[in-house]
């Protein structure tokens, strides 16, 4: 029966993943190897910077659906679609009385929500990596959710930790 409980926690579960790479950061002797175009990641190179990926905050307001899962994971299907994504898994939760909370797990990073749909507001984040295209998602929530207010906040996850390696 115990062993019942590691198994809730996901405590020796196989997973397919390999052994993690204890190297912590980026470090001159290592440098080269991330920022070398060549190489076979999903690291980003634009404007000469050198990123893990885009993290775009996304407040949808005056929404409405917001109280649906459904819509909800057609809005995270339709934005791995267009945003050229991968998809691995989607999981929501519908709360009483209201509001969603849900993530997409996407082989380039993940698409997040939580939704108050009693004052129309969803906060969304798409963060991706490599060759997908973030920003397209903000249109598909604006149809998704019947709205044009929508703000958006731009984070280059990881961009920091390579400048300032860069810059030493």
């Amino acid at each position: 029966m115990k062993d019942a409980n590691l198994f809730q926690l996901g405590i020796g579960l196989e997973t397919g993943a390999h052994e993690e790479d204890t190297a912590r950061g980026v470090t001159a002797a290592n440098l080269d190897a991330v920022v070398d175009s060549d190489r076979e990641d999903h690291f980003i190179r634009r404007d000469g910077k050198v990123f893990a990926g885009t993290h775009l905050i996304i407040e949808v307001m005056k929404g409405s659906g917001l109280d649906c899962e459904e819509r909800i994971q057609n809005a995270f299907r339709k934005i791995v679609d267009v945003c050229g994504a991968t998809l691995l898994h989607i999981h929501t939760h519908k709360f009483s009385p209201q509001g969603v909370s849900g993530v997409a797990v996407l082989a380039e990073s993940h698409i997040s929500v939580h939704t108050w749909p009693e004052i129309g507001y969803g906060a969304f984040d798409v963060f991706m990596c490599g060759d997908a295209q973030p920003w397209k998602a903000i249109d598909v929530l604006k149809e998704a959710f019947g709205t044009d207010l929508v703000d958006v906040k731009e984070l280059l996850r990881g961009e920091e930790l390579i400048a300032k390696e860069v810059a030493a």
